[in-house]
This record gives C-alpha cells, sequence and structure tokens, in this order.
C-alpha cells in the first residue's frame, strides 16, 4: 500500500502508518529497529531499495530523509509504503525550506520507540557523524568514504570525532579480508616483517587495512596502487616467504601460504545491502575500528620511507620463493626421471624375453640334428660289424 502525503505533519504520517498495517492486516508491527537514511534526490531509489533488501533479514521501518533546504517555503511531503514487497515500512520524507536543517524534529516522532537506531549516510557522510544533528539519534552511524564526493574524506577529523557506534562501509568491506589473514596467521604462525596493500588509487579500504595492519603487527606498511577494481592484494612478509591474498578480477581470490598449496577463495565484492545487513547485524561498538582511526592520523604523520618494507625482507622474501619454485620444479623433473628409467628397465626385460624365446625355438632344430647325427653314427656302426 502507497499513501502519499502533501504539506503533510510527523503525526499524520504516524497516523498513515498505522492506518496502511491495519489495511495489510497486520497491526503489529514485529519490526527489530528504524534505519535513518540521509541521501539526496538522485539517489534515494538506490538507498531505499538497499534498505528494503537489508530488511529482509532485519525488518525495520525505514525513513528516507531527503534534505532540500533553500530560501523557498517550509515543507513536508512524504511517501508511506507499507507491503509492496517491503519487509517492514517505509517512508520517504522530503524536506524543504527551513524545515531541512532541523531534520531531527521530523523524525525523532517516526522512530520505533524501544529499538535501536541505524542512521546510514549512503553519499559519504559528514566529517563528525556523532556531532550531526540526526547522527546524536542513531545507535550506530554509518558512513561511506568510497561514495564520497570529496577528493579524500577526512579521516583525521573523524578519528579526533569518534564515538562508540561509527563506522564506514570502507571498513565493512574488509570484514572478509581481514578474517582470512587473521585465519593464516592462527594456522601459520610466524614472524612478520612486513606487509603490503595493493589497491585501485583512492580506495579509502586500503588505508584502512594499511592502518589495522600496522596496528595489530606493528610492522612497517606499505602501499601501492594498481588497476583494481577495489583492494586487489595483501601480502604478509615473513621468513619462509609471503602469505598473500590476491584478488584481481574483484570476485575469485587465490590464498598463499608458504609451503601449501595455492587455493582459491570466493572474495567477491559485496553489494551495498550486504554491508548494511553486516552493519545491523553487530550494534556494539567497534573498538579494533576505533583503533584503526587513530593509527590512520599516525601513519598520515609518519614519513614516506618508515612505511616502506626493508628491501633486505623483500629479496630474502623473493629468493626463498624462487628456491622453493625450483624445488618445486625439481621435484616435478624426479618423477619424470623415475618414469625413464623405469621404461628402460622394462624395455631390457622385453629384449631378454625376446632372446630367450629365440633361443627356445631354435633348441628342438639342434635336438633333431643332434639325433640325425646319432642315427647316421649308428648305421655306420652296424655297416662296420657286418664287414
Amino acid at each position: 500500500m502507497i499513501i502519499d502525503l502533501t504539506d503533510t505533519t510527523s503525526s499524520e504520517i504516524a497516523s498513515a502508518l498505522l492506518k496502511a498495517r491495519r489495511h495489510a492486516g497486520s497491526p503489529a508491527m514485529g519490526m527489530v529497529g528504524t534505519i535513518v537514511v540521509v541521501v539526496d534526490e538522485a539517489s534515494h531509489h538506490d538507498a531505499m531499495k538497499a534498505a528494503n533488501e537489508a530488511g529482509r533479514e532485519h525488518p525495520s521501518r525505514v525513513l528516507v530523509a531527503i534534505l532540500r533546504p533553500g530560501r523557498g517555503p517550509s515543507g513536508l511531503d512524504a511517501e508511506v509504503r507499507v507491503g509492496e514487497g517491503i519487509p517492514g515500512e517505509a517512508v520517504l520524507l522530503r524536506l524543504h525550506g527551513e524545515l531541512a536543517k532541523v531534520p531531527e524534529s521530523v523524525i525523532t516522532p517516526l522512530l520505533l520507540p524501544d529499538s535501536p537506531v541505524i542512521v546510514w549516510w549512503p553519499g559519504g557522510g559528514p566529517k563528525v557523524p556523532a556531532d550531526d544533528p540526526l547522527g546524536r539519534l542513531g545507535r550506530r552511524r554509518v558512513t561511506d568514504a568510497a561514495a564520497t564526493r570529496r577528493a579524500s574524506v577526512d579521516f583525521t577529523a573523524r578519528a579526533e570525532g569518534y564515538k562508540p557506534g561509527d563506522t564506514d562501509f570502507g571498513w565493512t568491506r574488509l570484514t572478509p579480508w581481514r578474517a582470512l589473514m587473521a585465519a593464516a596467521l592462527d594456522q601459520y604462525p610466524t614472524k612478520v616483517t612486513g606487509a603490503e596493500v595493493a589497491a585501485a588509487k583512492g580506495n579509502p579500504s586500503a588505508d584502512l587495512m594499511a592502518a589495522w595492519l600496522q596496528s595489530r603487527l606493528k610492522v612497517p606498511v606499505e602501499q601501492r596502487n594498481s588497476k583494481g577494481p577495489g583492494v586487489t592484494s595483501v601480502r604478509l612478509f615473513t621468513p619462509s616467504g609471503p602469505i598473500a591474498l590476491t584478488r584481481p578480477d574483484g570476485a575469485i581470490a587465490t590464498f598463499s601460504v608458504p609451503g601449501q598449496p595455492d587455493r582459491p577463495v570466493a572474495l567477491k565484492r559485496r553489494t551495498t545491502s550486504e554491508l548494511l545487513s553486516e552493519e545491523l547485524r553487530r550494534l556494539d561498538p567497534d573498538d579494533v575500528y576505533a583503533k584503526t582511526l587513530a593509527c590512520m592520523v599516525e601513519r598520515d604523520s609518519m614519513p614516506a620511507e618508515a612505511k616502506k618494507v626493508d628491501a633486505v625482507d623483500r629479496k630474502s622474501t623473493a629468493a626463498k620463493v624462487t628456491a622453493a619454485g625450483k624445488n618445486v620444479v625439481a621435484a616435478q623433473k624426479q618423477p619424470a626421471a623415475k618414469k625413464a628409467a623405469a621404461k628402460k628397465v622394462v624395455a631390457g626385460k622385453t629384449a631378454q624375453k625376446k632372446a630367450a624365446q629365440k633361443t627356445a625355438q631354435k633348441a628342438p632344430a639342434k635336438k633333431s640334428a643332434a639325433k640325425k647325427s646319432v642315427a647316421k653314427k649308428t648305421v655306420a656302426k652296424k655297416a662296420a660289424v657286418k664287414r
């Protein structure tokens, strides 16, 4: 059911929601929270679609706020949607004029009582989410550094203004990467002397990944640009060789550990709704993200040379990898040599058998000749006796 409201109020919108629920035959709400989406007119459709898809796992009331500040008259237009394939409730709000400067006055009465509030800025987000009027309403504040229109996100401001509940999709995209690298060190405990992160130029997830590795491993982490998409590889340099996770196509990654065969890993780039669903699964403060932000500020103040991996470590690792490759080739050659030797032995035995068969074939002829010779001698002896 869709209800359009023009020049309306929060009270009328709440009444329309109740009416729509009753019309749909489900007066009970059965929703776990409220998702407040702050977006512009151009991208509100994709944002609402992603929020509704995430609501299939977490049924929620989705409030999409389109802010239109200007000198025109203040006003509020709304579109209420219940049913129509939507797992919860969705309200599209257009705030005009001075009302757009105080959106919390419209949003607050529409929040579900006694349930968490998640505020999401699909277009990037404010420098300090917790200081935003709508950000103060949220238990969880989700930004997306990769979607910002600015040249780069000021992570220094976000680190200084961090409050428990802040997070970013650039960090969420790294969850499977961080899990795989941590699992590699659990399965293959060794000393890490340096690390390298390769990604498309200007990718904020690469900056967060480098800061996370440096904060956890206390080693220099070097960043380099690649053709993308997104993060393409992460390497940990160890005395035995590199631990590497490489994803050149954005779908399938190759997981490499010294002394073990390479393994393919499904590591596709996730959709916005999948990222939002992950953030809705945990609403507690992300302390690791806070420490990573602090490390990013530290990395910004470091000289470029301090971030580079020691050439000695990189060369020694490369040499060991080359030696390992040669050993693999030699190991591959050994079975071939054994097969050739076995073939020679078989050929020799075959030749011996053929010679034995020829000898066996000649033996009856020799016996026949011997018999004939004996018979001739016997005849000769008898003739001599008669004489």
